[in-house]
């Protein structure tokens, strides 16, 4: 009968390699690194009672004048003519080359974060003036196409759910190993 001396420092160690593994693969919070909008004019969901002539998004980091798009969209998911984007620190603004009609609108935009990771949005209100007539049903030229945005962070792709199954795997090798080890002690 081999009296092998046991080590009860070994699960520790399997423990602490675990948790050091675990850190380096998990995914680091979204919010952390890339932008995000904090503020808008209008604000998202608002019900006006007189249309805007202006959109103005406020971000919590600075913005890229080159990269920054911001779009106004019609219930029918056509562009509405719009200035080009004004940045100044971290707030762009687009002025509205139109008066709008009563009716759904959406703004989307596309900025790229101090990271260089490009952040994209949408967000929706409504003009319900009753002074006003219904939004037309014009598209204008070479503003064809809806919109487009996802309302979530574009880059993060499949690695939060390639790193979350490696964690997987590698806390399953180790309660294996520590089985194996418990059995031959």
């Amino acid at each position: 009968m081999s009296t092998r001396p046991r080590r009860p420092h070994a699960a520790a160690r399997v423990a602490a390699l675990l948790v050091a593994v675990a850190v380096l693969v998990a995914p680091a919070s979204p919010a952390a690194a890339h932008n995000t909008l904090r503020a808008s004019e209008p604000a998202a969901a608002a019900r006006l009672t007189a249309p805007p002539t202006r959109i103005s998004l406020t971000f919590l980091q600075k913005l890229d004048p080159a990269f920054t798009t911001i779009v106004l969209s019609d219930a029918g998911q056509r562009r509405v003519p719009t200035g080009a984007p004004v940045v100044a620190d971290a707030t762009g603004t687009v002025t509205i080359d139109q008066p709008l009609g009563n009716g759904a609108y959406t703004v989307a935009y596309r900025v790229v974060s101090a990271d260089g990771h490009p952040v994209q949005g949408s967000y929706a209100f409504t003009v319900d003036d009753p002074t006003a007539s219904p939004a037309p049903a014009v598209a204008t030229p070479g503003a064809a196409g809806p919109a487009t945005s996802s309302g979530r962070s574009a880059g993060a792709g499949p690695w939060p759910l390639a790193a979350g199954a490696l964690l997987v795997i590698v806390v399953a090798g180790g309660v294996v190993l520590l089985r194996r080890r418990r059995g031959t002690a």
